[in-house]
């Protein structure tokens, strides 16, 4: 990673069983340097869970079972986001702008690879079809805190907040790609009940594979059938079409061409970035008024929060980067103010999707939506 940046000071600590827990501070913070230290008594942490590889298919399944039992939907007093009180001996001993921390039930980790790992040895592991294949989920799996608020999601954030939270998506980025067995670096948020979350405190995750995931290799056989400039000229063509909704110095939105859910729009930079360590100041400065305008004019749309799925694609750590350009895919399954579309038959069976609504009327939607918009 080769740019920092300087206003946003990160603090490192580590919770009561041994989880790694990072500050950000906000640029214009009015916090004060020091934070407490974790004196719960905390359980050990579990043991690293195993994936098992389905053979009609080639995926790689995590059997976390330890994640059965995380905590679903507590009051605000309970919250294990927010910042430790005496009555709430949550995840987070002080008061903090931005927090990261290793997932107390991670679908993968916390064991890491051997010494002797190599990335070409591993991935050949993780390929090809036999019965019964069964390997250690390795791997780290974080929580980010965007506030220390119980509600709110990346949209409600002030702008010098949302470019606190790009610049952890950086650094984590960076660092997680660094630690032996980690093939992919995923930020992604998930938004409302209605995708499935179980915690309302504004936050994302940030999932390190020890894979290839199924979706990236999917497009990395797309751009082996097309040719290298796939990412390059699908930009150029969207960036010329009639599904933009913002374009700015270095990033721009659009609905994409094959658009599968109701509400789907892609955010992409327009130099060939792999991941978010790679951006520039510039670009994360950028991002952070162009993003939030995105989410808040998908939540202008209707009288009620939007749900969705935000899920930033980043390029293998090892292999492919200069054909694999960070993307965002927003997506929701809100068709109407009140209804929502369900995977049932065929696409969750046969992974064949019929669209609710053309991409040219969404984006057309989506820019009135904006319009109205200030950040």
């Amino acid at each position: 990673m080769t740019d920092l940046d300087p206003r946003i000071a990160v603090r490192r600590s580590r919770l009561a069983d041994g989880r790694e827990l990072l500050y950000f501070d906000d640029a214009d913070t009015t916090l004060g340097a020091e934070r407490a230290i974790d004196a719960r008594e905390l359980d050990p942490r579990p043991a690293t869970a195993s994936m098992r590889q389905d053979p009609l298919t080639g995926d790689w399944i995590s059997i976390a079972a330890n994640r059965q039992n995380r905590v679903f939907l507590p009051p605000a007093n309970l919250d294990p986001l927010a910042p430790q009180t005496p009555g709430n001996p949550s995840e987070i001993p002080s008061r903090y702008d931005v927090a990261v921390f290793e997932n107390k039930s991670p679908s993968f980790g916390p064991g890491l690879a051997d010494d002797d790992w190599s990335p070409a040895a591993a991935l050949e592991a993780t390929r090809g079809i036999g019965l019964e294949r069964s390997l250690p989920s390795i791997g780290r799996c974080e929580v980010v805190c965007f506030s220390p608020e119980h509600e709110g999601s990346f949209g409600t954030q002030r702008v010098s907040r949302a470019r606190t939270v790009i610049e952890a998506w950086a650094q984590r980025t960076a660092e997680l790609s660094a630690l032996p067995g980690v093939q992919q670096v995923f930020p992604f948020e998930n938004r409302g009940e209605a995708i499935g979350v179980t915690l309302g405190h504004p936050h994302g995750q940030i999932y390190s594979y020890p894979y290839i995931t199924p979706r990236t290799q999917r497009l990395l056989d797309a751009i082996d059938a097309y040719g290298p400039t796939l990412m390059a000229d699908i930009v150029e063509r969207e960036l010329a079409g009639p599904r933009v909704l913002l374009r700015g110095e270095h990033w721009s939105a659009y609905v994409p061409f094959a658009a599968r859910w109701p509400i789907e729009v892609h955010i992409v930079p327009h130099r060939h970035v792999p991941d978010f360590a790679e951006t520039t100041l510039a670009e994360r400065d950028e991002l952070a008024r162009v993003y939030l305008r995105l989410l808040r004019g998908v939540d202008a749309l209707y009288d009620t929060p939007t749900p969705y799925i935000a899920a930033w694609h980043q390029a293998p750590v090892h292999e492919r980067r200069d054909d694999v350009r960070l993307t965002l895919q927003l997506t929701s399954p809100r068709r109407a103010a009140d209804k929502l579309k369900f995977l049932a038959g065929s696409e969750a069976a046969m992974g064949a999707w019929i669209g609710d609504v053309t991409p040219e009327a969404q984006a057309e939607a989506l820019r009135t939506a904006i319009e109205g918009v200030h950040v």
